[in-house]
């Protein structure tokens, strides 16, 4: 009976702390996390909690926003000579919003939002999507784009609480890069809704489809998929592949293409929003490069019902092999041909496989656990500093 009575006590503490969480954002975050963005803040509004969402002055947040949410644009005047009297005015915005904790959603604003937390004197959560390269850029991981590491101050600062992962690969990169900082890391799976049907070859009258959302920075990146997908043309499949994706190799990639005689076959499109559709649009998803960062498109075309074909390494905790994905070696064209000729020769496994990862998704990263246990870490990072 003691035991219940103290477990009430502490249950009534949490439910009598404040929250006021202001979300600090980048572009990019807006874009490839609108999803995650917008379950947080709808979260947040069943909670009846306010928040601000500092974000750069040309991010469309209109569709995300729910709730009571004070957008704060920042820079205010977008010239370096300006930090100062931008970094004043914002302080000023949020002292009149009175936060009572700080949320960075992504790496490149830690340095912000560390100068705010000393600033206001308030704790502050960190979210870290990528695997860091503190000592080996490749990490012996195969994954390209890898951020650049974190000053010791930015995690070891006595304002920062608590520092969230979305992936176990993640948590381990953090763990082994930063292992002071090991008691401040926290896993939390982003969170997803799933359709009840499932999208893969789920209407056979309707040319199949394949979508990859991948940056075209790089036009070695798809090389191997393109010579995989000519040889599936040559062979007499018929299909539509959508290329999702902005970057400086786009025109280098058309002439790909047209080399290859697949302009009929393969589209690019820029990166459309709300690209959820666009996913549910695919029977396969194909994941060409291993990621050093959390693919948010990858859990939201599992969660849609595509099947999908990636490949092995960097930020790889949804890829199953055969239970959530097929897998192949993203340097070997003839690998990434046999999978995909897997999926369409056998259309029933495809199905089968799609809804494996609907209930992988349904089982590891529903939005609720997501939001309550956010909400749990902004509640003890609120604490932190009253130790």
């Amino acid at each position: 009976m003691d035991e219940e009575e103290n477990n009430s006590g502490l249950r009534d503490t949490a439910a009598k702390v404040i929250l006021r969480p202001a979300l600090i954002v980048s572009e990019t975050t807006v874009f490839e996390y609108s999803i995650f963005l917008e379950h947080l803040l709808v979260g947040l509004a069943d909670e009846s909690i306010p928040a601000a969402l500092i974000c750069p002055p040309g991010c469309d947040v209109d569709s995300i926003i729910s709730g009571a949410v004070e957008v704060i644009r920042y820079p205010a005047i977008e010239l370096s000579l300006m930090k100062p009297y931008n970094r004043n005015r914002l302080i000023e915005q949020l002292a009149k919003f009175r936060p009572t904790i700080l949320h960075c959603l992504c790496e490149s604003k830690a340095s912000l939002t560390k100068h705010l937390a000393h600033r206001l004197d308030l704790p502050y959560i960190l979210m870290v999507n990528s695997l860091q390269n503190r000592y080996n850029p490749a990490i012996n991981c195969g994954a390209k784009y890898l951020a650049p590491r974190f000053t010791w101050g930015l995690l070891m600062s006595k304002h920062c609480a608590k520092i969230i992962v979305p992936a176990k690969s993640i948590a381990d990169n953090m763990t082994k890069a930063y292992p002071h900082a090991t008691s401040r890391i926290e896993q939390i799976n982003i969170g997803a809704f799933v359709e009840q049907h499932c999208v893969c070859f789920s209407d056979s009258s309707r040319l199949p489809s394949m979508v990859v959302a991948h940056p075209l920075d790089s036009a070695v990146d798809f090389e191997n998929l393109f010579g995989a997908v000519r040889h599936l043309a040559i062979n007499g499949y018929e299909f539509m592949l959508v290329v999702m994706g902005a970057g400086r190799a786009e025109r280098q990639l058309r002439k790909l293409l047209a080399a290859l005689d697949l302009s009929h076959s393969v589209t690019i499109v820029p990166r459309l929003k709300p690209w959820r559709s666009i996913l549910a649009a695919g029977d396969i998803f194909i994941q060409p490069q291993p990621s050093a960062s959390f693919n948010p498109f990858l859990l939201e075309a599992m969660s849609v019902g595509s099947a999908v074909a990636a490949c092995k390494g960097g930020v790889d905790d949804l890829v199953i092999e055969d239970q959530t994905a097929v897998v192949f070696n993203h340097q070997d064209e003839l690998t990434i041909r046999s999978s995909l000729q897997r999926l369409f020769d056998r259309k029933e496994f495809a199905r089968q496989l799609a809804k494996k990862a609907q209930q992988y998704v349904r089982d590891n990263h529903p939005v609720s656990n997501m939001i309550s246990a956010i909400l749990r870490t902004y509640r003890q990072a609120q604490q932190w500093l009253k130790r």
